[in-house]
C-alpha cells in the first residue's frame, strides 16, 4: 500500500503547533521547548534547501533524538494527579500526542531523504570491510555503500599549456 506524499511543511506545522500547545503551562523545563523548536528550525532548513541531504538528515536525526528527550521530559515532569487542571491536562496531552506522532513523521522524512537521493546502508560484512582494524575488533560500520565508487581524481586531463614543439598557426 503506497502512502500519500506528505509535504515537509505540513509535518513541521503540525509539530510546531503541538509543541506550542505542549509548552502552554510551563510544566516542562525550557529544554523541552529549545529541543523541539531547534529541530523544527532544522526542518525549515530542509525546506529552504530542497537538494540538501545534510539538511534532511539533520532534521531526521533531530526528530529521532527528540523522541528520546520527550519521553524523558514527560516521564520526569508529569504532575501528580491532584495537581492536574484542565489546561495542564491539555498541555500534557498535546506533548504526548506529538511524541506519538514523531515515529510516523520520522518514517515520512526518511522517505523524503530517499527521494532526494540519500541512501543509508548498514554493512555487516566484516571480511570485506576496507578498515580491517575495526573489522578485527568486531566493530561494524554504517554509512553509504561505496562499493561502486569510481575515483575522478586521475582523469586524463588536457595539458594546461600548449605543446611547445608545435608551431602556432598564423592569424587570419
Amino acid at each position: 500500500m503506497e502512502l500519500p506524499a506528505v509535504n515537509l511543511k505540513a509535518i513541521i506545522l503540525v509539530h510546531w503547533l503541538l509543541t506550542v500547545w505542549g509548552c502552554m503551562n510551563y510544566m516542562f523545563p525550557a529544554s523541552y521547548a529549545w529541543g523541539n523548536f531547534s529541530v523544527l528550525a532544522m526542518g525549515i532548513w530542509a525546506i529552504v534547501q530542497r537538494d540538501s541531504l545534510d539538511a534532511i538528515m539533520m532534521f531526521l536525526t533531530g526528530l529521532l533524538l527528540t523522541i528520546l528527550t520527550d519521553i524523558i521530559h514527560v516521564s520526569v515532569f508529569y504532575p501528580p494527579n491532584n495537581n492536574l487542571t484542565d489546561a495542564k491536562r491539555f498541555s500534557i496531552g498535546m506533548a504526548i500526542f506529538s511524541l506519538l506522532l514523531k515515529p510516523v513523521s520520522c518514517y515520512l522524512v526518511y522517505r523524503m531523504y530517499r527521494e532526494r537521493g540519500g541512501e543509508y546502508t548498514f554493512n555487516i560484512d566484516l571480511e570485506s570491510s576496507s578498515d580491517s582494524h575495526f573489522a578485527r575488533n568486531g566493530v561494524t560500520r554504517a554509512g553509504r555503500d561505496r562499493s561502486t565508487y569510481e575515483s575522478i581524481d586521475q582523469q586524463d586531463a588536457p595539458p594546461q599549456w600548449p605543446d611547445s614543439s608545435k608551431t602556432a598557426q598564423p592569424p587570419y
